[in-house]
């Protein structure tokens, strides 16, 4: 399914698509969200929260020490059994830190521009199923349904099965369910 646009505005239709996808698979779920609206909408489409893995923006993405994502929101989500991962970025991190101090670019940003060939969302998705792996949120070797988007929101769906960040180039893209036509 490829949208016409992109954004915020498609986080219930991407979310439909994902349940769909989920209610005959039965995958593990791992979605990008800072605010837990995301999660909210798959729980409203019939994930349950024990499914869903939430990975969110590292603590000072957008200003030192600030964490995204309310402590209200991440106790809400824990509680209901969904676990909630904030981390260094798979695909930035360090090698971002450089390359705003020395004006280079590194492997990680390399692949991370690669991906966005395919768009924000696609990119997003493989770097948040690396970084569920690593942290031992997911299984290893196990297919997963990736829920990201190009801003706010969800607007792309991915079917894949995620490799240790130290083996980035074993991840797999099994299917792209949704995602916007050009971003």
């Amino acid at each position: 399914m490829y949208w016409e646009s992109s954004g915020e505005t498609l986080t219930k239709q991407t979310a439909d698509v994902a349940a769909a996808f989920w209610q005959s698979e039965r995958l593990p779920v791992v979605v990008a969200s800072n605010t837990g609206k995301t999660i909210r909408v798959l729980y409203e489409a019939g994930i349950p929260p024990s499914s869903i893995v939430c990975v969110t923006h590292m603590v000072g993405f957008r200003e030192p020490g600030h964490d995204e994502m309310n402590p209200e929101v991440r106790q809400a989500l824990k509680a209901n059994g969904t676990e909630v991962l904030t981390t260094t970025h798979a695909l930035a991190g360090i090698d971002r830190g450089l390359r705003f101090g020395f004006q280079g670019i590194y492997p990680p940003e390399i692949i991370a521009h690669s991906l966005r060939m395919l768009g924000q969302g696609v990119k997003v998705c493989v770097e948040i199923g690396i970084m569920a792996l690593d942290a031992g949120l997911i299984p290893y070797g196990t297919k997963i349904i990736a829920v990201a988007g190009s801003g706010r929101g969800a607007d792309t769906a991915v079917v894949l099965t995620p490799a240790h960040s130290n083996a980035v180039f074993e991840t797999q893209i099994h299917e792209i369910l949704c995602k916007p036509a050009s971003w």
